[in-house]
């Protein structure tokens, strides 16, 4: 036993976890929580200048290391401004602790208008954080922060809460010290495993889809093995890209959408919808299955809820994806599922109809994309905003290495790429790291420019300006008969970054993005790009259903057909 106070206790917890950095804002709730952390050799604090920074760098830092993020804020308005990037966590099964102060001990739950009270602050964020916990004296932190991290690095990983009040940061007891909890990677029995495998073996045109589930396990070198040893080709969701690379032979790509959208697009659409059996990993099926009931899916989920809610003919897989995989790799080659001809050229034909899309895109966008392609360097950590561009790149963009392409998920949200390529560099300082922002949502954190410059974390950002939350006003115009209040009013980027100390760079037309962004990444600093960028076009083809036929736009029963 030790006599610390809570701060300490909470800081030397954290380090016993691995943690080597915390993205906090100091506060007068947090006092104790600070000094502890000040004094753990082990740890640095690096201060953005909003919670909502806060806890979208924990999630950057999460996604680049494979490890948890952690984000601290004051209690009441401080967690209401961290709770957009805990959705973003959610979305994407990120595991970032937020830890978060409290009003005194005896004030909790009184409704006396403490500082920052909230009451019931927990159930703010309950929705989107996978547990919370409040510890109330300093010898009760040791089994939060235990218990905290083993939820992060067990079943799906997402976001948690640790409250604590003031007193308890301050206050010193004896308190136990706890080591990180044990973890074993959940595996399918034994039985199961032989069925899926006999399974696998007997189908004609088997598929994989590979979803988050393959990264958040560091699957991605099983998942290629698996593809190789059995000749199986695969499709990534948008969470999957990078899970297994691009270029590879048995790589379909991400290139898939519901019905109804690009004809192009649909080419992966059909791909899935032929096959006789899917092999899901890691994968919720947003969209559903294509093949539908007519094939067989095995479902590899650590998720229970996700695996049999997408069809009635599934054999589920409980299990870690990684795990799973590697237990399952040795029961298909003795049922013979290795035997089975490679259908590299087939992939590569469905790649190429693909690839008609981008032939597709008018001047200037297609020649800058294949710009961008060639100036942001293979292995770089790459994060997308909501912009036109960024739309394109979930389908379209191809990826080479694993956890490089980092996006919003489902949330969509605006603004969030900035800071969170901010926290992908703390985790990754010697990888180049490139963030591509519309100028509506890189406003939303450019503050955050001075936390950059303040701790040299030299990301480039390229900013994409058109004067306009672009995305919204062509919806309005195409489908609502005219946009309105979309057009913005922007700062000179350039000289706006350089009033930070940061570095500010001008394009004249997107071509230029060819010349500076690699003389950017070599500056070692941190960049804004300020990038003239016109509408996105989007060509549909005559015999598709609209691309504006969703609820958003009309009324319907919904965006999947039963």
């Amino acid at each position: 036993m030790s006599i610390l106070s809570g701060g300490e206790t909470l800081a030397k917890s954290l380090a016993r976890e691995g943690v080597e950095v915390v993205f906090g804002l100091p506060g007068i709730q947090i006092y104790g929580i600070v000094a502890g952390l000040r004094d753990e050799p082990g740890i640095r604090m690096i201060t953005p200048r909003h919670e909502q920074a806060a806890t979208y760098m924990a999630d950057g830092y999460a996604r680049a290391s494979g490890k948890p993020g952690v984000a601290l804020v004051v209690p009441g308005v401080g967690i209401y401004n961290a709770a957009s990037g805990l959705a973003n966590a959610y979305a994407r099964s990120s595991p970032v602790l937020l830890i978060a102060g409290q009003v005194p001990r005896a004030q909790i739950g009184r409704g006396l208008g403490a500082v920052h009270e909230v009451l019931d602050q927990m159930d703010v964020v309950r929705s989107v954080t996978k547990w919370q916990q409040r510890a109330v004296r300093p010898r009760e932190i040791p089994y939060a922060v235990s218990e905290a991290f083993r939820r992060m690095r067990t079943g799906r990983p997402r976001p948690v809460i640790i409250e604590i009040p003031p007193d308890a940061g301050v206050e010193r007891e004896e308190v136990v010290l706890r080591n990180p909890a044990p973890v074993s990677r959940i595996v399918p029995d034994s039985e199961q495993l032989r069925e899926a495998a006999a399974v696998i073996a007997q189908s004609r045109l088997p598929l994989i889809y590979a979803g988050g589930g393959v990264a958040r396990s560091d699957a991605e070198s099983a998942l290629v093995n698996l593809a190789e040893t059995t000749n199986i080709p695969v499709v990534t969701s948008t969470g999957g890209k990078g899970t297994i690379p691009d270029g590879h032979p048995l790589c379909y790509g991400s290139c898939f959408s519901p019905r109804g959208e690009r004809q192009e697009m649909n080419q992966l659409y059909d791909v899935m919808a032929s096959a006789d059996l899917v092999i899901g990993i890691g994968a919720r099926f947003s969209l559903g299955n294509p093949a539908g009931e007519a094939s067989t899916l095995v479902n590899i989920n650590i998720d229970d809820t996700e695996l049999t809610r997408v069809q009635a003919n599934t054999i589920p897989l409980h299990g870690d994806a990684r795990a799973t995989i590697e237990a399952l790799l040795p029961r298909l080659r003795d049922a013979g599922a290795g035997d089975r001809s490679s259908p590299a050229m087939a992939v590569d034909a469905a790649r190429r109809l693909i690839a008609h899309y981008d032939v597709q895109l008018q001047e200037p966008l297609y020649p800058f994309v294949e710009a961008l392609r060639e100036a942001i360097p293979e292995d770089a950590f790459v994060t997308w905003d909501v912009t036109q561009l960024g739309f394109y790149a979930r389908t379209h963009w191809q990826v080479h290495h694993p956890k490089t392409y980092i996006d919003s998920g489902y949330q969509f949200n605006l603004g969030y790429a900035f800071p969170t390529a901010l926290g992908a560099k703390v985790a990754q300082p010697d990888r180049p790291v490139v963030c591509i922002a519309g100028d509506g949502g890189f406003m939303f954190n450019a503050s955050e420019l001075a936390t950059a410059v303040k701790y040299g974390i030299n990301v480039v950002t390229l900013v994409l300006r058109n004067d306009s939350f672009g995305n919204v006003a062509r919806d309005l115009d195409d489908v609502f008969s005219g946009t309105y209040e979309t057009d913005l009013h922007n700062p000179d980027f350039v000289k706006f970054a350089e009033s930070f100390g940061a570095v500010g760079m001008r394009a004249a037309s997107p071509m230029d993005i060819a010349t500076l962004l690699p003389a950017a990444l070599e500056l070692q600093k941190p960049v804004i790009i300020d990038v003239p960028f016109s509408d996105m076009p989007i060509p549909v083809a005559p015999q598709v259903a609209p691309l504006y036929a969703l609820p958003w736009t009309q009324p319907q029963e919904g965006l999947i057909a039963t």
